[in-house]
């Protein structure tokens, strides 16, 4: 006799068919999600810089004045991707790689035309155990020094803390960087580079060193409305000649210790740095076109002491106005002029992510040099993703 059709055997055999699509649903999410977390996360991010300004560099007997378009000012552009990937018991590995361009052409003539001028590291970290990443990379005085020194930190271009500190702003090739985690506001960081600028090369049998080996390491402290940070950095040229030194420069160690703190008194943060620089020059100071000392220099016997006294404020919710002045004393060279650069800026907030700003800066005996003096005066907007 054949079994008869009930709707509520109908009912439920349809809701158990739904229930275990539901369940299946819930099961498939839930792994793909456990998988997501397992694998690595991938960032693409990146700022956007440019404006509207005014240049001129002025002595020697030459005047050279441009309006029109700037970039970069309020901070560098560049694109990037870093990741990490859960290795448990609270390990990462860790990967950044990060590119510069200019946005007035497009082109990447930062850094040398590399791909990742600005950075390339494969590392691991760890809440406990710290940071250690290996690759081209900033250096100490970078991370812990420029932004506590002054309010306009590594960007604002003249206005930069960078351009009276020598350490200020430096990235070498083939380092080994370790950072201790965070105990009661201090962190430590300590890196050495095999070869500071290219790739490392092999050292011949019966020949000098060609490498140039280069240490940096620093000591953050962070509480509250209190910072401060001390930094050391050091470079040795090669013993041989190679096409960056000559005879006379080899074999020299140049070093560089900075130290900087702040306050925010809420109504105004104050910045204050010092530091002295011996036997040559670490970054690039760049002010202007061709106006400045090459990175990485050696000059035996030259000394230079740096100085800086910097104050930002908020204004209104969105807004903050900052001020800084830098000098750089020369005090081996008779012809050698203080350099003194005076700035003073102004940022909106219009988003999280998006930026108003106007710049004024004015430097007077450029990379020491009696006279030559440089204004930059502009209005941007700066946007990062």
């Amino acid at each position: 006799m054949p079994e008869k059709w009930h709707p509520l055997s109908a009912r439920g055999s349809q809701g158990e068919t739904n229930m275990k699509n539901k369940l299946l649903a819930i099961a498939l999410i839930t792994g793909f999600s456990g998988t997501a977390h397992a694998d690595t996360s991938v960032i693409l991010y990146g700022s956007l810089d440019g404006g509207i300004g005014y240049q001129r560099i002025k002595g020697n007997d030459t005047e050279a004045t441009r309006t029109g378009m700037i970039q970069g000012i309020r901070s560098e552009n560049q694109w990037g991707l870093k990741g990490s990937e859960d290795l448990g018991d609270g390990l990462q590995a860790v990967f950044r790689l990060e590119s510069g361009f200019n946005l007035d052409t497009g082109d990447t003539s930062e850094y040398d035309n590399r791909l990742f001028g600005r950075q390339a590291t494969l590392g691991l970290q760890s809440e406990a155990w710290g940071r250690l990443d290996f690759g081209r990379q900033t250096n100490i005085a970078s991370k812990y020094f420029a932004e506590i020194a002054s309010p306009f930190g590594e960007d604002f271009s003249q206005a930069s803390v960078a351009t009276a500190f020598s350490a200020a702003d430096v990235r070498y090739d083939n380092m080994v960087m370790y950072q201790t985690p965070e105990f009661g506001g201090f962190q430590l960081g300590v890196g050495y580079s095999f070869n500071a600028d290219g790739s490392q090369q092999y050292r011949l049998s019966g020949s000098g060193e060609s490498n140039v080996r280069a240490i940096t390491t620093g000591l953050l402290y962070e509480n509250g409305p209190i910072e401060a940070a001390l930094t050391y950095d050091q470079f040795k040229t090669p013993d041989t000649v190679n096409d960056d030194y000559d005879e006379d420069e080899l074999g020299v160690t140049v070093r560089s210790w900075n130290i900087a703190a702040s306050y925010d008194f809420e109504v105004v943060k104050v910045n204050a740095g010092f530091g002295q620089t011996r036997n040559g020059w670490f970054s690039e100071m760049e002010i202007g076109d061709d106006n400045g000392l090459e990175g990485l220099l050696a000059s035996d016997g030259l000394k230079v002491n740096s100085y800086v006294v910097g104050a930002s404020a908020p204004v209104g919710n969105n807004g903050e106005i900052l001020a800084a002045w830098t000098m750089a004393d020369p005090r081996s060279e008779d012809d050698a002029k203080k350099q003194h650069i005076y700035s003073l800026g102004y940022t909106y907030a219009l988003s999280k992510r998006t930026d108003l700003y106007a710049i004024g800066s004015y430097a007077k005996n450029v990379a020491f040099q009696d006279g030559l003096k440089a204004t930059l005066v502009g209005v941007g907007m700066s946007h990062k993703f």
